[in-house]
This record gives C-alpha cells, structure tokens and sequence, in this order.
C-alpha cells in the first residue's frame, strides 16, 4: 500500500520536473532567437509549443494529485 502512494508521488514529482525542464529550455530558446534576426511569428510558435508542454506536464501532475492521492 505505500509502495503504491510512492509510485504516485514519483509520478507526481517527475511531471513537475519535466514541467520545470520545458520552461527552463524556454527560457533559453527565448534568449537565443531574442538575440538573433528571428521574426516574431517564428518565436510566438517556439513559445506556445513549449508552453502547451509544460502546462500538460503541470496539469497531468496536479490531475493526478486530486485523483489519486
């Protein structure tokens, strides 16, 4: 029965940290086209793949939060 209160909690913590790793390297991207001749389209792409990413490690992290524990 712990074990399994565990597994969820590690489930819960990795689809925070894989939340985390999305914005971070967006951040970066950010800065790298901010500095180059990238149209802004271009970035408003960039940004909204990678904010739909990490809102979906987020909310299947916080689903599983009121579901399961």
């Amino acid at each position: 029965m712990l074990s399994q209160y565990m597994l969820q909690i590690e489930a819960i913590g990795l689809d925070l940290f894989f939340a985390a790793i999305f914005f971070f390297i967006g951040m970066a991207i950010h800065d790298v086209l901010k500095q180059g001749n990238v149209p802004k389209f271009g970035r408003i792409i960039v940004w909204s793949v990678l904010f739909f990413g990490c809102a979906g490690f987020v909310a299947k992290g916080m689903i599983q939060v009121f579901l399961e524990v």
